[in-house]
């Protein structure tokens, strides 16, 4: 097994009375898209900053390939970063800004002029070198961000929301950029962002945080369809999210009826909640129901309708359907026991992991996939 390129280690920190970071514990492999991803507020930047060296910990340890950096200084440290306003100085051509940590260095001016060329054209800004900073884009401003802090070839590139202030496309076309230039560099990328869609688009392995913590990690597939406890579920796309009973494993009760479920490992009759995905219902006739629905509103999405309901049990509903439905009428929804995730009120991420287990143990006998 090859040795993590960053560790934190039961890291916290404190201002005052108040926890910023709460015991946290994460490992970043070499060459690896993982994004932090929770509100405002959650520690995401701390993270970063501890990495980088900006800032100390209270407790815990921050280790670079194996080795504790607590003490070491942010210049010293094999890692760079990409802030939300870019930091460019606009006195500075676009050469001299990407090779502005070079000449602080003292590197032999030949090198710099070799580096800074490979870094722009790394961006595809090959040719820029001479402009003025303020002759650029949003965008192309970002691409320098970021050849600034490539060309000094860190093992590790931390990424503090830096498409925040692109317009929709245009962050939109930076997401795929952003994602082929960290594939094609082979170094370690960590990228903050509170854009649950931007997490899931690029990472290999997605950080969900909330107030300090780490309350889930794993794919963005994984995580999409596994979340651990409501808020993960809440946060990561649109959810239906419905009180229920675990009754035994693969067998749930929600809305007045027990459905087969992919889950076990949940004690039996252990109140939980179930979550379902808007883009898993199908609309379908009442005699082929699973459940009854009542339309109360639609909207035209482009590919799809956008369709909130209310079942007799009061549950409300959303489903995405390429098919539209008449407000006011009465319908039926259905769905597969693999579409259906039971999560447990409190349950804590090992024990998710254990549980999941469990369920892959059992699935060829107890799951019917059809």
């Amino acid at each position: 097994m090859t040795q993590p390129i960053i560790t934190l280690r039961n890291v916290t920190k404190r201002y005052g009375n108040h926890t910023i970071l709460k015991n946290i514990n994460l490992t970043l492999e070499s060459g690896k898209f993982y994004t932090l991803l929770g509100p405002s507020g959650c520690g995401k930047t701390t993270i970063l900053r501890a990495i980088a060296g900006f800032m100390s910990v209270s407790d815990g340890d921050v280790l670079f390939a194996g080795q504790r950096i607590n003490e070491v200084p942010a210049n010293k440290r094999n890692v760079n970063t990409v802030f939300q306003d870019y930091a460019l100085f606009p006195h500075l051509t676009v050469a001299e800004n990407v090779a502005f940590g070079l000449t602080l260095k003292k590197v032999a001016k030949a090198e710099i002029t070799e580096r800074v060329a490979k870094a722009l054209k790394l961006v595809q800004l090959a040719g820029y070198g001479d402009r003025a900073i303020s002759e650029l884009s949003g965008g192309q401003q970002q691409r320098i961000a970021i050849a600034r802090a490539i060309v000094m070839e860190p093992k590790v590139l931390l990424l503090d929301e830096p498409l925040s202030a692109l317009d929709a496309k245009l962050r939109r076309q930076m997401q795929y950029e952003l994602r082929d230039l960290q594939q094609r560099l082979g170094i370690t990328f960590l990228f903050v962002t509170h854009d649950q869609e931007e997490a899931l688009a690029m990472s290999d392995e997605i950080f969900v945080m909330n107030q300090g913590e780490v309350l889930q990690s794993g794919s963005p597939v994984d995580i999409y369809d596994e979340p651990i406890n409501h808020f993960v579920a809440d946060f990561i796309g649109e959810s239906n999210i419905l009180p229920a009973k675990m009754i035994e494993d693969f067998q749930v009760a929600f809305g007045g009826h027990q459905f087969e479920c992919a889950d076990a490992g949940i004690p039996d009759n252990e109140p939980v909640e179930v979550v379902i995905r808007p883009e898993d219902l199908a609309l379908t006739t009442l005699d082929q129901a699973k459940l009854t629905v009542t339309i109360d509103t639609q909207l035209f999405r482009g590919d799809y309708y956008e369709i909130a309901a209310t079942d007799t049990h009061g549950n409300d509903w959303l489903i995405h359907s390429v098919n539209p439905a008449e407000d006011g009428e009465t319908i039926g929804i259905t769905f597969r026991p693999q579409d259906l995730h039971v999560m447990r009120f409190g349950e804590k991420e090992a024990e998710f992991d254990a549980r999941l287990e469990t369920y892959e143990e059992l699935e060829d006998d107890g799951v019917d996939e059809t």
